[in-house]
Parts: structure tokens; sequence; C-alpha cells
């Protein structure tokens, strides 16, 4: 049975990659920290639509202590495939940003995932094509204003991705990053209408990414014919700063 986790399943780009893997034949952890409702609704519709396949809610903090992240890590059935999708940010300068705020983003984009990637990896190389996927940004390449912690953490990702492949990719685990311009999602609901379309102006493609844009992508990766493709960040921006 092929069971992939998928962190951050509740929100735009994680729902619209847990249907995909779903339909898909993929038996799924369903991730989630404040949104249980969510959560649970997408594990009933799963079940109710693939009963042959296994599906579970998985509450996890990503702020939480190490001893908490091991044990929580350490009862999870045997799985072939992680997907990183969670993601927050803080759109002001630096200066006005609270220490603890910039401290959270860099754990919750970052730290937290490198953490449970080490704590998975001994039963991911078991796996005869293990894949981790980070759901990373076009910032992380070419950093943006006003969110600049943010986009170290998504630059760090795929600095992390590089090092990291290098030392898994004799054991078929691969590990790539996808890196997305402007999706419509709600991290992007911030904004209004005028911003959006100025957004939308700069981008040739002429408008935001729908998350099934993504989850495509994540499809290909997962596939056993991705095996030689690893150790890169992939930009889905529809030519907009790449």
């Amino acid at each position: 049975m092929k069971r992939a986790i998928i962190f951050g399943a509740t929100g735009g780009i994680g729902r619209a990659i847990a249907e995909n893997m779903a339909e898909n034949g993929w038996s799924l952890y369903i991730h989630y920290n404040h949104n249980q409702q969510e959560a649970g609704k997408m594990v009933q519709e799963f079940i109710e639509k693939y009963p042959d396949q296994e599906f579970f809610s998985l509450k996890l903090n990503f702020l939480a202590e190490d001893d908490v992240i091991k044990k929580i890590v350490s009862n999870l059935l045997p799985i072939s495939a992680v997907i990183f999708t969670q993601g927050i940010t803080n759109y002001q300068f630096l200066g006005s940003q609270e220490l603890d705020e910039i401290e959270k983003i860099i754990q919750i984009n970052l730290l937290a995932p490198i953490k449970i990637t080490s704590l998975l990896e001994s039963q991911l190389l078991k796996q005869a094509h293990g894949r981790i996927i980070f759901i990373g940004s076009v910032y992380g390449g070419q950093a943006s204003a006003l969110e600049s912690v943010y986009s170290a953490s998504k630059g760090g990702l795929s600095s992390f991705v590089q090092g990291y492949a290098r030392e898994v990719a004799s054991a078929n685990l691969t590990v790539n990053v996808i890196a997305p311009g402007a999706v419509d999602t709600p991290m992007n609901a911030i904004f209004d209408a005028e911003t959006l379309n100025e957004v939308k102006n700069e981008i040739p493609a002429g408008r935001l990414a729908d998350p099934k844009d993504i989850s495509f992508w994540v499809e290909n990766l997962l596939d056993e014919r991705s095996d030689y493709l690893t150790g890169q960040t992939i930009y889905v921006d529809g030519g907009w700063l790449v």
C-alpha cells in the first residue's frame, strides 16, 4: 500500500495535493495544527470515496518541543512519501516584526521540516522509491521586500535540499522543492483586489496559479520514473520572477 503524509494538508495547496494523491491510490495522513474540523472532513470524504485506502488525521504543532515531535513521528505507520506544504509569513518591514515572530517563521517553514525529515529518514530509506517534497516559493530564489524572513526560510529549504539529496540519492530517496509563484490560496487573501490585479499583470501567464497547477508537479515527482530527479528547486510561477 502506498502511504504518505501531507503536512499542512488543510491549506489550499495541501488540499489539492491530498485530493490528487487520494485519487491516485495513496493512503494518507492528513496533518493539521488548528483546523481539526477541516482535516476530519477531508478524511471522511476520502474514506467514503476510496474505501480500499486508509486515511488518518494527524495533529502536530510545528512549534512543539522536540520530544513531542519525536513521539508523534515515531508512531506513524510506514510511509514512502512526505510532502511539506505548511508555511507562514508576516508581511511587513523587518524592523517592525517582533523577535518571536521571526523565530516562528523560521521554525515552521524551515527548522521543523528539517527535523522531521531527519526523524523519517530511516523508514524512507527502506522504500524502493522514497520521496520528500517541500513546497517552497519563488521568493526563496529571488527574495521579496517585506517578506525577507519568509524568503530566507524558503531559500534555506532549497539549500538544504541540494545538500541532503546527495546524501540519500543512492537509495532512490529523492528530495526536491516545488517553488510556486503567486497562488490563489487563503495566504494571499490578505491582499486587496487591486494589489492582486497588479500582481496578475506582472505574471506573463496572466493569472495566479491554481493549487492544482502545483499538485500536478507533486504528482510527477511521486512517479517511480522520477528517481533520477533530485536536489532540485522547480519553479512553477507562470514566468513571473524567474
